[in-house]
């Protein structure tokens, strides 16, 4: 059975010790959803809600967010990025919007938490800027997609 790595024998909090750790390229992508309406997903296309490009403000606050992991995710260790990206896809039929990040970095430890967070402030901003239309936005499915480098090697999630 595999031990939780952030915890120590006498169940304190620790922050993983990744001294003893290979540099080996780590890429993680992450995605979620969030589901709005017609009128919410008409004005995000057009460009025409009265906070601005919902996208573009959306992308940037992601990238901001994963950079700043290691500040909100206690035991989160600060990381340098060779490359962060955040992506959309609107989902018409759904009226849904799709967020996925890929995190990559050199380093002694993995990126999920920084596509993971990339993901979700990305929902929250998209959210944020198109609350005055409509509160009723749904925001889920974050998870992480697939993940590689480091000990564990790869993961993919299943359904994808």
């Amino acid at each position: 059975m595999k031990e939780l790595t952030h915890i120590d024998k006498s169940g304190n909090a620790v922050m993983v010790d990744v001294s003893e750790k290979n540099l080996t390229l780590r890429e993680a992508v992450a995605s979620g959803k969030i589901f709005v309406n017609a009128e919410i997903l008409a004005a995000i296309e057009a460009g025409v809600t009265t906070k601005g490009d919902v996208l573009g403000v959306a992308q940037v606050a992601g990238i901001m967010a994963a950079k700043r992991t290691s500040e909100i995710i206690p035991l989160c260790h600060p990381l340098p990025f060779s490359h962060c990206s955040v992506k959309f896809d609107i989902l018409s039929d759904e009226e849904a919007i799709k967020v996925r990040s890929q995190v990559k970095t050199t380093w002694g430890t993995g990126v999920e938490m920084e596509a993971l967070t990339a993901v979700s402030v990305a929902l929250l901003t998209i959210y944020d800027m198109c609350k005055a239309l409509s509160k009723s936005m749904t925001i889920g499915e974050i998870r992480l997609e697939r993940k590689s480098g480091g000990k564990s090697g790869l993961y993919v999630a299943g359904g994808i």
